[in-house]
């Protein structure tokens, strides 16, 4: 396998003339070198984001590198079941087959305790309930195509981190790596068991995981905050952060190539993981227990009210 991604770059990306990719939290950091590298390869991209501003300027900023993207920007607040629901709603009405979802935005480290709309904690509830609701709302569209991924970003992080049933939301201790460390996890554990599920039911989807290493992105200073340690090292130290571009080559290998398997997980090959390109990543521990997966799966289907 390590031959196969050897030094996988985006040029390695194969060129198409149709397809609809879907990215969430796509206007910066690696979902915006998502946006950029598939629709240089031809994809059509739809780019997601609560801000339209935020939208209309990553657009641009595509249009000026290759002024024949086919690239169109969607507002959606993944911290909102209800926005979720309405950016589905709006999908299926269009009725076009979706080839490829990348769920890849992601809160990271509020200092202290948030809720999302629907009153869950919000790293748990933007980056995993968010893209669970979200990958229901779209499943039926992403049937319709005959070659569909779903590609769920995960994070380094999640090797720390714990699916902790007993107080899922953060209420009784909120710790905010902590709180992240779960949110991530979740994210793997999400991807590897959508994998199953298609198998199971047929749906004929291939679901991947992905992880950037250790990324030069705006997540750790608007997250933690500019002065947290996580965000003095991205400001002073950034020799030890690879490039947005480098840390999206994993999901969009994921994404991609037709070496990219099924249920598999892959982050960067160098440093623990932390940079270098495209390999397969260790899944740890708990991500690999199937009930834990399952069980996971069916509390995620009650809190956000979706059926597969």
């Amino acid at each position: 396998m390590q031959n196969e991604t050897k030094n996988w770059t985006a040029n390695n990306i194969p060129q198409r003339h149709e397809g609809l990719a879907v990215i969430t939290g796509s206007t910066e950091g690696v979902g915006y070198e998502d946006a950029l590298a598939l629709s240089s390869a031809g994809w059509n991209v739809v780019m997601m984001g609560r801000n339209a501003q935020k939208g209309a300027g990553a657009i641009a900023k595509i249009h000026q590198i290759n002024p024949k993207a086919k690239i169109r920007f969607e507002q959606i607040d993944l911290a909102d079941l209800s926005s979720v629901k309405a950016f589905g709603l709006r999908m299926t009405k269009k009725g076009q087959a979706i080839n490829l979802l990348i769920n890849n935005a992601g809160v990271m480290t509020p200092p202290k305790r948030l809720e999302t709309a629907d009153g869950f904690e919000l790293q748990f509830g933007t980056n995993h309930l968010g893209h669970f609701a979200l990958t229901a709302h779209l499943l039926p569209l992403l049937r319709k195509a005959t070659d569909a991924r779903v590609v769920t970003v995960s994070s380094i992080a999640n090797r720390a981190g714990q699916i902790n049933f007993d107080d899922l939301q953060s209420q009784a201790s909120y710790v905010p790596s902590k709180a992240y460390g779960q949110a991530k996890l979740a994210n793997l554990m999400f991807a590897l068991e959508l994998q199953r599920q298609s198998v199971k039911h047929g749906w004929g989807i291939t679901s991947i995981a992905a992880h950037p290493g250790v990324s030069r992105t705006n997540l750790l200073i608007t997250g933690a905050g500019r002065w947290s340690v996580s965000g003095m090292m991205r400001t002073f130290f950034p020799f030890l952060f690879q490039p947005s571009a480098q840390g999206a080559l994993p999901t969009l290998f994921a994404a991609t190539s037709p070496d990219a398997k099924g249920g598999a997980y892959y982050g960067p090959n160098k440093l623990s993981e932390t940079r270098g390109f495209p390999s397969i990543a260790k899944i740890p521990t708990q991500a690999a227990d199937r009930d834990v997966s399952l069980k996971l799966w069916e509390i995620s289907k009650k809190l956000t009210k979706v059926e597969f």
